[in-house]
């Protein structure tokens, strides 16, 4: 086996590298030890130090096609070691492994010597057995970062910390899965863990690789997907990592005018055999190892255009890498969602690779996303004029599968958070941040919020800080969370929400903002016979009447943005004056808070 593992991945063709490459517990000549096994094509000679031999090194020997081998008895697990690679001009360098399944807490950058296999026992056969992409369930993502969302002090909460008080507050709040920034490792906290260092090792900051599997088995039991975020396109420039390895460019460009990124990171070579069957796997490697619902691939557009820039052609080997890496996954995890960060136009992310498609089953709706946030940074008086981009999404909506997101991204580096970025003094941005998460629950499409945009957080996310929970000492902010709350339980409750996101038959328009200005009222159903009409005022003006002529029989509002438990003034529907116009449509007369919004449940 270890000779096909090796010429599969040497071939591209390799899906599970790890078998073979790193350190691996193993039973030879009659004795138990370690095998390492490591490819550096260019080096001229490979030694194994580390801990066990002070650091003095072992002669490994060089197999055909570059790789490096060497049987090592009397190791202890947990052991630290490095490759010290002498390179064809006689330079030498201590190397991390690449397959390493475990590393040192940085700054260290040594590998442990750790069994995958050994530790730890899950619980999770239930979930695993029924888990799904959840296209015609609820989806209501909670991104976080482990290492801000609370803090002990200074130091981070380690997994085990985090499951205890992250899983009790996602259950409270109605979220569905939990999507974690980065856990391979990485060097600098600062990068969020999106310049990795070690793609198979998991990250030490927060504790041990069994510590990361009992807080993934333990959200399973509580009913909560686990998805990961992987960066396919670039890693760390550090020397002790993947950079020029073995001195010359094994993982990436052999042109020094293609090998960096704007960020200062290395970009992988994907026309290079290898480098696919490594960073395929990797996605292997979590899902098989960390039994992860979802994997979120960072920065897509960058493997569909060089840097990303359509001016310059489409850059096929990253595109058949996609294809073939999500071919592969979605036959060996059909229930793990694969989930694309893709700020292109490229059509059919979300197709099928048998239909011409990259093989994703979502992407992320940047447009969506980026045109209203700008319609609600405009004064009320100019959006009138500027309706299309409140507009627009659904004119295109239905040629992916989109799931809409407010991450990370969107509150750092001066962009301010999402409710600081709306428009008007400081009651005007509470009261159109609850209709604007109306308006996304609402949407078709499956939701991700990043933390913190529960508390109405004005304080930008900084990494180095927990966030400001304190906030929910004021009466606005915890009236905030709880409409949150609210609102997340709402969507999962009402199948008309989600069921038929992606059928355009089951959403339509029923007012484009032509009556009056800045509002807004759409219809959302299902096939079984659940219908619902969503109104939206983003206008400073209080409507009463609002006339709007719709199907149905009888009408109930079960969802109002202006409730006074939630901070508004309480302004309602509690009783829907009807008056039939013929051909089974009544004329509904709705009142209307300032920048407010409600859902109507229609029988």
């Amino acid at each position: 086996m270890r000779e096909r593992l090796i010429e599969e991945y040497l071939n591209g063709m390799g899906t599970d590298s790890w078998k073979v490459f790193g350190a691996h517990f193993s039973h030879e000549y009659d004795q138990d030890g370690v095998r390492f096994t490591v490819y550096a094509p260019n080096a001229q000679k490979v030694s194994l130090i580390g801990s066990f031999n002070n650091w003095q090194g072992y002669d490994m020997f060089r197999e055909p096609s570059g790789i490096w081998s060497i049987f090592a008895r009397d190791i202890p697990e947990n052991s630290l070691y490095k490759y010290r690679i002498t390179t064809q001009t006689g330079e030498v360098y201590d190397r991390s492994d690449p397959f390493a399944f475990f590393s040192e807490q940085r700054p260290n950058t040594a590998s442990i010597v750790y069994n995958m296999e050994g530790h730890f026992h899950w619980s999770d056969n239930e979930w695993m057995s029924h888990r799904e992409k959840n296209i015609c369930g609820p989806m209501n993502i909670y991104e976080a970062h482990a290492g801000s969302w609370k803090k002990d002090g200074e130091k981070f909460l380690r997994y085990g910390e985090l499951a205890e008080e992250l899983i009790p507050y996602l259950k409270e709040m109605g979220y569905t899965h939990v999507e974690l920034l980065p856990l391979t490792e990485h060097p600098l906290d600062a990068s969020w863990g999106y310049q990795p260092s070690g793609y198979f090792s998991a990250t030490s900051r927060y504790g041990t690789p069994e510590e990361l599997m009992s807080l993934i088995d333990r959200c399973h039991r509580e009913n909560i997907g686990v998805i990961l975020d992987f960066v396919p396109v670039h890693f760390v420039s550090d020397f002790y990592a993947l950079h020029q390895y073995d001195g010359g460019a094994v993982y990436e460009s052999q042109e020094e005018s293609q090998r960096y990124t704007e960020w200062g990171s290395v970009r992988f070579d994907y026309t290079k055999p290898h480098v696919i069957s490594f960073v395929r796997s990797a996605l292997d490697f979590w899902l098989h190892h960390y039994h992860l619902d979802g994997i979120r691939y960072d920065a897509v557009s960058n493997l569909i255009y060089p840097n990303g820039q359509p001016e310059k052609g489409v850059y096929e080997a990253g595109i058949w890498f996609l294809k073939n890496a999500n071919y592969y996954l979605r036959r060996k995890y059909p229930g793990v969602m694969l989930i694309a960060e893709d700020s292109s136009q490229f059509l059919k992310v979300t197709a099928p690779v048998e239909y011409g498609g990259l093989g994703f089953d979502y992407k992320w709706d940047f447009g969506w996303m980026h045109d209203t946030l700008e319609y609600l940074a405009l004064p009320p008086a100019q959006r009138q004029q500027e309706r299309g981009k409140f507009l627009h999404s659904t004119s295109y909506f239905y040629q992916e599968t989109y799931l809409l997101p407010f991450s990370h991204d969107e509150v750092v580096h001066g962009k301010k958070t999402v409710i600081d970025k709306l428009y008007g003094d400081r009651q005007a941005k509470f009261a159109q941040a609850r209709t604007l998460y109306l308006h996304m629950f609402t949407h078709p499409g499956k939701k991700l919020n990043f933390m913190g945009n529960e508390l109405a957080e004005f304080r930008e996310w900084d990494e180095n800080k927990s966030l400001g929970w304190n906030i929910l000492e004021y009466p606005e902010h915890r009236t905030f969370q709880r409409y949150t709350e609210g609102l997340n339980h709402l969507y999962r409750k009402e199948p008309a929400l989600f069921r038929e996101d992606y059928n355009s038959e089951c959403f339509r328009w029923l007012d484009f903002g032509e009556n009056y200005p800045a509002v807004f009222a759409y219809l959302r159903k299902d096939f079984a016979g659940h219908a619902l009409l969503i109104v939206l005022n983003f206008s400073a003006r209080y409507l009463k009447p609002y006339r709007l002529a719709v199907e149905g029989a009888c009408f109930e509002e079960i969802w109002n943005t202006d409730a006074k438990e939630f901070g508004g003034k309480g302004y309602r529907n509690r009783e829907i004056k009807a008056v039939s116009v013929g051909k089974g449509r009544k004329e509904l007369f709705l009142e209307l808070a300032p920048y407010g919004g409600c859902v109507i449940r229609i029988e």
